[in-house]
């Protein structure tokens, strides 16, 4: 046997054998990314009262009260910026948008609460306060949800991907494209930034992911089938699940629907 021969035969095993290893690689990982993802289910712990009318957009949980963002969910329904009493659902104080706005996600950065829009490609900055308006920006997506990391707003657009904002310029920063293993998210909806992980609600699901805002890897699923919602959803297709905030004090999450006339605090349980 020539030495032609010899290293030509030495060659192919050896990208055999690379090709083996690369596959085991793979393989492995994919594993081990399945094998980190956790499943839950929930418990109710306490319910509240919910306005049938707020098409639920954007939702926050801040210094004793709820803030939410309602959109324009059918044609004689307006766009508000509203705080909301927790117990009794009373909405305190309310902002209403020029009829062209679509109201979407909202976040609390500082002293002020930021509102998207869902396609007129403007925010909105409030006074937390007295909900007056001290200025807008403009992104070139649409808007959908909207949370605040301490460091960074995050923003989702209805796609798999979400987008990093400078507080102070609107600027993004960065961009991640979120996966379930290898496998894209998309409908990425409401958001809320919890314990280092985002929370995210799948538009028309029953389904909330939590998200590694580093890797935009799902690192949970949510299972939410079978919450009590209002009737509003057996009359209206799209009254569904939306709305996601946390008091971090009482370590509380809520969660609530568009025009759902309840609003619930929940315990996540790990499915075995």
């Amino acid at each position: 046997m020539n030495k032609s021969l010899v290293t030509a035969i030495s060659l192919i095993v050896v990208i055999i054998v690379l090709g083996a290893s690369i596959v085991v690689i793979l393989s492995s990982n994919k594993a081990s990314v399945k094998s980190t993802v956790t499943y839950y289910t929930y418990s109710v712990v306490n319910t509240y009262p919910h306005d049938t009318s707020a098409f639920t957009e954007g939702l926050f949980y801040s210094d004793g009260f709820l803030y939410e963002s309602s959109g324009s969910g059918n044609p004689n329904s307006i766009s508000t910026l509203r705080r909301v009493d927790l117990t009794t659902g009373a909405v305190l104080q309310e902002y209403t948008l020029p009829a062209q706005y679509f109201g979407e996600g909202i976040a609390v950065v500082n002293n002020t609460i930021v509102q998207l829009t869902w396609e007129s490609n403007i925010g909105f900055i409030y006074d937390k306060t007295t909900f007056a308006l001290l200025g807008n920006f403009t992104y070139p997506t649409q808007g959908w949800g909207l949370t605040f990391d301490g460091t960074n707003l995050i923003m989702s657009d209805g796609t798999d991907h979400l987008y990093f904002l400078n507080p102070t310029t609107f600027q993004q920063t960065r961009e991640i494209q979120v996966y379930n293993g290898s496998t894209p998210v998309e409908n990425i909806n409401s958001l809320c930034y919890i314990n280092g992980e985002v929370y995210a609600n799948i538009w028309l699901t029953n389904t909330i992911v939590i998200i590694n805002p580093e890797t935009g890897q799902v690192t949970a699923w949510i299972n939410l089938a079978g919450l009590p919602a209002s009737a509003a959803v057996n009359s209206n297709s799209n009254a569904v699940l939306n709305g996601i905030a946390y008091d971090p004090q009482g370590e509380r999450l809520f969660v609530t629907g568009k025009d759902w006339a309840d609003l619930y605090q929940i315990k996540l349980i790990p499915q075995k």
